[in-house]
């Protein structure tokens, strides 16, 4: 080893740069913090450990589970959250490759020597160094967690007798009519699914990630109900099954479209309804039931399936169709509100010692979910009990630490399915499995995972769908720009580009205003009922209103700048206010008409979601009927249709959203989305971003490029969040 740098060789001065690296912005708070919290628990530590304990923590921040030291020696700097383009501020401090310059893995592991602060494993010190990777421990145990959870449904392959496979091919076979003679992916992913207590299904927009569920639940029921009647048991019970997402505004789609599916499954040739009347009246009742957009709670579900039960003949051996309907719920909660999150602490009312009570778990958008989520989720579900992910596995990681659905689909391209995999799936669906996807070696996690690799929303005249594919193009970085080239090149109708140098320029007035929010706000202004029509008319209205603002919208990478939302937000208003579109000076404490805000925290008492999306318009008073007064429309969660008025003092966690970060739009499609690039690098701007910016945009994008190279830059960069989950669960 080389002499060390004087930061390494004196605590003192090593919190000094932690301090200056702080005051930079480089570092947080809570790193340095953390440094000095073992500093005084054990006086004689190592600078070098507490260098490595700040970075740890700091790593957190970014997404990161751990500090991988290897990859540090290689690249220190990587390890701060450095400004891109340097730091002009006189007198920078020292980098961390200025500091650890010449040291070797070796030198840090005899530095982490302390078995007062550090351990392999198991036990109570604040750090935990495993496999070259420096954990806080709570992380490490997170990760554990996930992995003993995960290989532990993944050893449990359950054994089919004839009749439950004869059961399961007929079901598969009515569930999955047509063919054309391409791989049926939404039918392998049925199958694979059936046999595992863990699953993932992946894909990418328009790929049918929820129908595929949906049949998978109607599946999962049939073999339930109908191996419960062959064993002669009267009171065959159905699946306890339910349905979460990440967020609020998640839930509320996957509410909206999955009442819809159930309705379509095409089960009748093979479950016939038993009496006429009797389907009539379920019938009749689902459809009731969805125009009021009230969806089925697992206790609805119960009293549903239990009517078409009574109303139908049980000694056959087949349910109806009417009572496999009635046995799929189409109510969807947040992870929190399933899990019971108790305020203000990381716990939740549901954990090991009092598990969740279901028999399904499915949780849509699960890329947005975090490791200490997931380790929660896991811990609180029976061991009995199946879990199925559904997700993009190229979108946008979580917001907080980890890439969990990233981590675990990493082969999923691949497939890597074992000859005795692919032979279950040709005896079920009838499928052989090109040998492409083969894999003698094929880990237990690769059997429990499907990727749909077929988009029903972007047809082949699609340039959305040609950007997106180009953007995730397993190809090298000049080739896969290339193919970006050639796809903007093609001249596709529904994709544009712009290149505006600033928010000033009239392009951008011209984008936002006649390609954008006029079309909204006339309705707004056009539309407006009279002041004394009813409140029906005026729910009518707010329904247009919220239509017209859907779509369209703005999106960006960043929260601050003339390119982030806070100054897009100013100059959106602006350019409204020229218009005369809008005239914010009228209202009171930042509310006027035409207002459109973001809730950005979930509020249970109004029964609003982070990520819903209001409207502020006028109602009559209640009292003076010469009067408006500004009520914020918000379209209710449960797939209704139904208006929820709000009055705007009531909304504490709001703000305007005129441009929104691509962040906050995950679990969101607008007909026509522009996504704005900053006009300089930013280590925000991936090829995740890029991809989960288009598309959100379901028939027409523009993407507006402020500085030259952006894009370039930004598809070139992908997210490498430093864990050690994919290792661990095979």
């Amino acid at each position: 080893m080389t002499a060390p740098h004087p930061a390494l060789s004196s605590r003192r001065e090593l919190l000094a740069l932690l301090d200056a690296w702080v005051e930079r912005g480089w570092l947080r708070a809570i790193d340095r913090a953390f440094a000095v919290f073992l500093h005084r628990e054990c006086e004689n530590t190592s600078p070098l450990l507490l260098l490595a304990a700040a970075l740890a923590s700091h790593q957190l921040g970014r997404g990161h589970v751990c500090l991988d030291l290897a990859q540090t020696l290689r690249d220190p700097d990587l390890a701060l959250s450095l400004p891109p383009e340097g730091d002009d501020l006189p007198e920078p401090p020292p980098l961390p490759s200025a500091l650890l310059q010449g040291l070797t893995a070796a030198d840090w592991r005899t530095a982490l020597e302390r078995p007062e602060l550090v351990e392999d494993g198991p036990g109570a010190t604040p750090l935990v160094l495993s496999a070259g990777r420096l954990y806080l421990r709570r992380f490490w145990r997170y990760e554990q967690q996930i992995h003993q959870s995960l290989n532990q449904r993944l050893s449990h392959t359950p054994e089919f007798s004839a009749d439950q496979r004869r059961i399961l091919g007929d079901t598969l076979a009515t569930l999955f009519p047509r063919r054309t003679g391409q791989l049926d992916w939404q039918q392998l992913a049925c199958a694979l699914a059936a046999r595992s207590r863990f699953s993932i299904i992946t894909g990418g927009p328009g790929t049918g990630k929820t129908t595929t569920v949906v049949k998978l639940l109607a599946l999962l029921q049939a073999m339930q109900l109908m191996q419960t009647r062959q064993l002669g048991e009267e009171n065959a019970r159905p699946l306890r099954i339910r349905l979460a997402a990440p967020t609020g505004k998640a839930a509320a789609r996957l509410n909206e479209s999955i009442a819809s599916q159930v309705a379509a499954l095409p089960l009748e040739s093979t479950f016939p309804n038993r009496k006429a009347g009797a389907d009539q009246r379920v019938a009749s009742d689902g459809e009731a039931r969805r125009s009021s957009t009230k969806t089925r709670s697992l206790q609805g579900v119960n009293e549903q399936f239990n009517r078409a039960r009574g109303e139908e003949s049980f000694n056959t051996a087949s349910p109806s169709a009417a009572a496999l309907r009635a046995a799929i719920p189409t109510e969807v909660t947040t992870l929190h509100r399933l899990l019971g999150a108790r305020p203000d602490t990381r716990h939740f009312r549901h954990h090991a010692r009092n598990p969740l009570a279901l028999d399904v778990l499915v949780v849509d958008e699960a890329s947005m979910v975090d490791i200490e989520m997931m380790a929660a989720l896991l811990a609180a579900l029976p061991s009995r009990a199946r879990l199925i992910l559904l997700g993009d596995k190229d979108q946008l990681a979580s917001v907080e630490a980890g890439s969990v659905l990233g981590d675990l689909c990493a082969r999923a391209e691949g497939a890597h399915y074992t000859p005795a995999t692919a032979a279950w799936l040709a005896e079920t669906t009838g499928q052989a499995i090109p040998e492409i996807y083969l894999d003698i070696q094929g880990q237990p996690l690769d059997q429990a995972i499907a990727m749909l690799r077929v988009s029903h929303r972007f047809s082949g005249e699609s340039g959305i769908g040609k950007l997106a594919e180009a953007i995730n193009a397993p190809l090298a970085i000049e080739e896969r720009w290339q193919r970006i080239r050639q796809v903007w090149d093609a001249d596709f109708a529904d994709i544009r580009h712009l290149r505006i140098k600033e928010p000033e320029d009239s392009a951008f007035a011209e984008l936002i205003i006649d390609g954008g929010y006029r079309h909204y706000l006339d309705t707004l202004h056009e539309k407006r009922p009279a002041i004394d029509a009813d409140q029906a008319t005026y729910d009518g209205w707010a329904r247009q209103v919220l239509e017209a603002h859907g779509s369209f919208q703005l999106l960006c990478a960043l929260r601050r700048g003339n390119w982030g939302i806070e100054g897009l937000n100013e100059r959106v208003r602006e350019l409204l206010e020229q218009e005369r579109l809008i005239d914010s000076a009228a209202g009171k404490q930042g509310w006027y008409l035409g207002r459109p805000v973001l809730v950005t925290r979930n509020d249970y008492g109004l029964g609003l979601m982070n990520g819903d999306i209001g409207i502020t318009l006028a109602l009559p008073h209640p009292h003076q009927t010469d009067k408006l007064v500004l009520r914020v429309a918000f379209p209710a969660n449960d797939g209704s249709g139904r208006i929820q008025w709000v009055l705007p003092s009531r909304l504490q966690a709001v703000e305007t959203v005129y441009a929104m970060t691509v962040h906050k739009s995950q679990g969101s499609e607008f007909l026509h989305t522009a996504l704005v690039l900053p006009d300089r690098p930013n280590p925000i701007l991936t090829r995740e971003l890029i991809y989960t910016g288009i598309t959100r945009a379901k028939h027409r994008l523009t993407l507006v490029e402020s500085g030259r190279g952006m894009l370039k830059e930004a598809v070139s960069r992908k997210v490498m969040r430093v864990s050690g989950l994919g290792g661990k669960v095979r």
